[in-house]
């Protein structure tokens, strides 16, 4: 009997330092944060380079480019674990045949990127799925967090540099 309640006073003394620090460890990435995507030319593909902000809430990442839902968008997410390593998923849909591979590509016709990343404090890196070297090309992309912009969710940008995909 006297164990347990030495045991629930424990628990309540050290219950809000526990939830604290895993509060902490979500919220260590949250900020904007400006987001470079660069694909380089392979075969008939022309090379391009993305820039938009993504936003880090709670742990969870989301940038957009363009405008959601229309051909030349990309909407990137994902989940920024404690060790800041991620897998994100970035979904588009086409503004242009010129940098997509296959006879059938088209205008409008969506296309998701499986892209492994590391955060650190204040900026990160990461890299697309090539499939193999079959389907994709290499892409790289770049985070660098924003110490003075408050994160908000992120809004729709206009289409930056040509207009890739």
């Amino acid at each position: 009997m006297k164990a347990t309640r030495i045991l629930i006073v424990c628990t309540f003394l050290f219950l809000p330092g526990i939830l604290i620090a895993a509060e902490h460890t979500t919220v260590r990435f949250d900020g904007t944060w400006h987001t470079h995507v660069d694909c380089p030319a392979r075969g008939n593909m022309e090379a391009f380079a993305w820039k938009f902000d993504s936003v880090i809430i709670n742990g969870e990442l989301r940038g957009v480019r363009g405008t959601e839902g229309e051909p030349g968008s990309f909407v990137l997410t994902g989940k920024i674990n404690e060790d800041g390593s991620a897998k994100l998923s970035g979904d588009g849909i086409l503004l242009s045949r010129k940098n997509a591979r296959g006879l059938l590509a088209h205008k409008g016709e969506e296309y998701n990127w499986d892209v492994r990343a590391q955060f650190k404090d204040t900026d990160g890196t990461g890299a697309r799925n090539e499939g193999l070297d079959i389907i994709g090309r290499a892409c790289s992309f770049e985070f660098k967090k924003q110490l003075d912009v408050p994160a908000t969710p992120a809004a729709p940008a206009a289409p930056t540099a040509p207009a890739g995909l």
